[in-house]
């Protein structure tokens, strides 16, 4: 079937899209983290939108359908990622004992390449929220237009996800002076804890 731009199905995807992305949960978090730190920030934001255009496309093409009729599914993607967020929340605990200042971006170092996209698919791939948001909330929006325009809704979707992840990842970059001071990142940490477990327990509870 033929696709021409629609605009107010790309509308609908970019509001939508903004609407469920722009709330603090885990993958925000650790999108803000790398930018504070400066390290890999581009490959953070590059891969936190494509994996998201990714999960938002499939949604729309019928895998948020099938993931709600799934009590199986939700259940495994709820633990998984519960699981996921209480071990990282503890390392965060981890590091407010540990005295930190704002890393050196040239410094080798610190974390590699391959460890940031292999954490950055984590917090992508293992959040359940993720999956309830963007596949099955996203997705079932995205699969009441008639087909030839579900691809403007991706699309505003998509925009909205690269605009908030490289504005959350770049933005943070302000926040570097206060970073100069290791009380700083014990309160990141501490934060980061909080939030992982929180949402952790809050995943568990709704099981």
């Amino acid at each position: 079937m033929k696709w021409t731009l629609s605009i107010p199905p790309l509308l609908e995807g970019f509001g939508i899209g903004s609407s469920l992305i722009i709330a603090i949960g885990s993958q925000n978090v650790f999108v803000l983290r790398q930018g504070i730190k400066r390290k890999h920030v581009f490959l953070t934001a590059f891969i936190s939108s494509c994996l998201d255009i990714i999960l938002i496309t499939v949604g729309v093409a019928g895998l948020g359908t099938l993931i709600s009729r799934s009590p199986i599914l939700i259940t495994a993607a709820i633990w998984g990622g519960a699981i996921f967020l209480t071990v990282y929340g503890f390392l965060a605990f981890q590091n407010v004992f540990k005295t930190r200042t704002m890393p050196d971006p040239s410094s080798k170092a610190h974390s590699s390449a391959k460890k940031v996209i292999l954490l950055t698919a984590a917090f992508s791939l293992l959040n359940p929220h993720v999956y309830l948001d963007t596949v099955v909330l996203l997705g079932s929006v995205g699969a009441h237009f008639p087909y030839g325009q579900r691809p403007s809704f991706i699309l505003g979707a998509s925009i909205a996800s690269f605009v908030w992840f490289f504005l959350l990842a770049y933005g943070a970059s302000w926040m570097t002076p206060l970073f100069k001071k290791p009380i700083t990142w014990k309160c990141l940490d501490a934060s980061v804890g909080i939030i992982m477990w929180s949402i952790a327990v809050s995943l568990i509870l709704s099981e």
